[in-house]
């Protein structure tokens, strides 16, 4: 029999209609098992850990984030895999700090929730909860994981999570991978894309990294963005790192003051890394001439990666390395663990 932990850290899949007040509230385990006995009906062994308490997901950070970790590493050993539930709305971003934090992970790691809660008549919950646990089990014909990644499943496809940007707010189709297929897909059958999961060193024992720094930010350009935002955002006391929101395949204006703005603060130490604003596609600086001063400024390529993989990639390089921007700049250019395609 296979054994998954799922561990709930709260959001809309573990909410029910509280009978008083009719608003949605937290469930507590035994209420939320109580709707989908189907989890402990199969052949896998299903556990359950939670958060105490559960946490909307805007208010999740990098402190949970470790927590979510710690769980999986500490446990690692006694599962097959793991699923994570947790709230649509930042699920990007910590599924893609933990695909950065679990390093040479052998076994899934499958994030899943829900567009409404598992006690709403017409709520996906149970769907993809089910399929996450049984693709957490799955394993191929030598008994090893077909998907050892981090990943997010929902409605119907499972994504590598470092690739998934949430896209929609109603649809129960909430995420897409824009510049990667997904690795699974989910019907009468599932159907798995081994020549597209990222494969660790089976023998190597899993790391964890824990060490994250906040001292980032997000500047998005814009038709008409004057000096003293872009002064300000740039002169941000400790900012170690800027994910450069540009147009089209990594251009920006060729105005001289942001040329000087973008110069300065990389000459200071600051590491800038160009990301398109396109959801499809990739920075390909030089190119095109506009993007010729952001290459003279010493403004990084993030080629295809997202934002909220390149925000806690960045997070991860400056815990780890709080002394060393060369280091840091080699990093960040570098693939970890296919979250971006570099050419």
């Amino acid at each position: 029999m296979s054994k998954v932990l799922l561990i709930s850290t709260g959001g809309t899949i573990t909410m029910v209609r509280d009978r008083v007040s009719d608003a949605l509230v937290p469930a507590d385990i035994e209420t939320f098992k109580a709707f989908i006995p189907e989890l402990f009906a199969s052949n896998i062994q299903v556990d359950i850990e939670a958060f105490s308490p559960l946490l909307d997901s805007s208010d999740v950070n990098p402190d949970c984030w470790v927590r979510m970790a710690q769980m999986v590493y500490d446990r690692y050993d006694d599962y097959d895999g793991f699923v994570i539930l947790h709230g649509t709305d930042t699920m990007s971003y910590s599924a893609s700090a933990l695909s950065f934090m679990l390093e040479d992970l052998g076994k899934p790691v499958v994030f899943t929730g829900s567009q409404l809660p598992v006690g709403v008549l017409r709520s996906d919950a149970k769907e993809n909860l089910l399929t996450a646990i049984e693709m957490a089990a799955a394993k191929d014909e030598d008994g090893n994981a077909i998907v050892p990644e981090v990943t997010i499943y929902f409605e119907d496809k499972l994504f590598r999570a470092n690739r998934t940007t949430k896209r929609n707010a109603e649809h129960f189709s909430a995420f897409n991978s824009y510049n990667y297929p997904p690795l699974a897909k989910a019907g009468v059958h599932i159907t798995y894309q081994p020549h597209l999961v990222h494969y660790c060193d089976l023998k190597a024992p899993l790391k964890l990294h824990t060490q994250f720094d906040c001292n980032v930010a997000v500047l998005k350009l814009f038709p008409g963005i004057r000096q003293p935002v872009v002064h300000a955002l740039l002169r941000t006391r400790g900012l170690k790192g800027v994910v450069l929101e540009t147009f089209g395949a990594g251009n920006a204006p060729t105005d001289h003051w942001l040329f000087k703005e973008l110069k300065t603060a990389v000459d200071k130490g600051i590491i800038i890394v160009n990301k398109t604003q396109c959801n499809t596609g990739s920075v390909e600086m030089g190119l095109y001439a506009v993007s010729l001063n952001l290459m003279k400024a010493g403004v990084l390529s993030g080629y295809d990666i997202t934002t909220e993989a390149l925000l806690t990639k960045m997070m991860l390089v400056f815990g780890e390395n709080p002394n060393d921007t060369d280091k840091a700049r080699e990093l960040l250019g570098r693939d970890f663990c296919g979250e971006m395609t570099i050419d």
